[in-house]
């Protein structure tokens, strides 16, 4: 007699079955503590800025994740690849969306984070417990434009248009801060002198916080006023920099000295005192390695002149003829194991 399945037996013990399973995994699940995990603000309104306590982003000490050891591998996989993890924070989704000053419980924020969901991983506990989030209103004032350099000196001969920007801003701004800078480089200024260049004002909100405006503006500089004074410099000098690997190996034997000098230059008076007063030398001759490719025959290279770069970036001294720069004639000459300083061999 054939007997009927027991159905219910069966379910049974698949039932047991997939018990045993999930437990097993459960018991292989492992802990991972995970630090430098960055948080970093989403800027979702533009009327709001929002910060941790002024930063744009924080670091937490710690985060323990917890998971599969499939899963964990995983997280570890990535966390060699990118030194960390990086989490966003949008204070529109968190319900701070208005000014003040909130807490945010960190736990259940990181515990409903995408990323984390989706590598199958769960926050166990973290450092510190609270962050403390601050979010200010902006609101649209006019501005004025003011060009800087990269000394953040003010650049008052530039021509800026439009003079003035729309830009939100924190409503508590007074007069004296409505102000978008430029930063302009040596280069940038220079061409702007001979033709209209676009640049976007910023605001500085905090340290490594800042808001652009939403349109450039264009920047010219007047034509250069000749305030700079030609001056002759009778006594130049020379020094030589060799490559490390060539010392010890060559010296370096120049073979037009007279016609390394007078140096002629266009400086302001306080460029000319400090070029002719510094302790450098006036010029550099760099010695590369390559250079020795061509054994012992004369070689000619552009010296560098070493001006002195405070005045160099206000462009208060240069070359009369700054296309013109001196070229020293030099042969490298091969130092015998005799003349060789002690340990120049090894």
């Amino acid at each position: 007699m054939i007997r009927k399945p027991k159905y219910g037996k069966i379910a049974i013990v698949v039932f047991i079955t997939i018990l045993i399973w999930v437990c097993a995994d459960l018991a292989l699940d492992e802990e991972l503590p995970v630090p430098n995990t960055t948080i970093s603000i989403v800027k979702s309104n533009p009327k709001l800025w929002v910060s941790f306590d002024d930063a744009p982003s924080i670091t937490i000490e710690e985060m323990v994740l917890k998971g599969p050891l499939r899963n964990i591998g995983e997280i570890r996989r990535k966390l060699e690849e990118e030194e960390g993890l990086e989490i966003n924070f949008d204070a529109a989704k968190e319900k701070m969306n208005e000014p003040g000053t909130y807490p945010l419980p960190l736990l259940p924020f990181l515990q409903k984070d995408n990323e984390i969901k989706r590598l199958g991983l769960k926050v166990e506990s973290c450092k510190p417990e609270v962050l403390s989030v601050k979010v200010v209103g902006l609101v649209s004032k006019r501005l004025d434009v003011k060009c800087v350099d990269e000394d953040q000196s003010p650049i008052g001969e530039a021509i800026v248009e439009p003079p003035q920007v729309d830009m939100l801003v924190p409503a508590d701004w007074g007069a004296d801060k409505l102000i978008a800078e430029v930063l302009l480089t040596s280069r940038e200024i220079n061409q702007a002198s001979f033709s209209a260049i676009k640049q976007t004002p910023y605001i500085n909100l905090a340290p490594g916080q800042t808001r652009e405006a939403p349109q450039p503006v264009a920047i010219t500089m007047p034509p250069e006023p000749d305030r700079l004074t030609n001056y002759t410099i009778t006594a130049p000098t020379l020094s030589i920099a060799l490559s490390p690997t060539l010392q010890g190996k060559y010296y370096v034997e120049v073979t037009n000295w007279d016609e390394l000098g007078p140096i002629y230059i266009k400086a302001t008076p306080d460029a000319e005192q400090a070029y002719k007063l510094q302790p450098l030398p006036r010029m550099t001759l760099y010695i590369l390695d390559g250079d020795v490719e061509k054994g012992e025959e004369v070689q000619q290279k552009k010296v560098v002149y070493n001006f002195p770069q405070e005045f160099v970036r206000k462009r208060e001294i240069e070359l009369k003829n700054p296309q013109q720069p001196a070229e020293a004639k030099f042969k490298l000459i091969p130092v015998s194991p005799a003349e060789a300083p002690k340990g120049a061999e090894e």
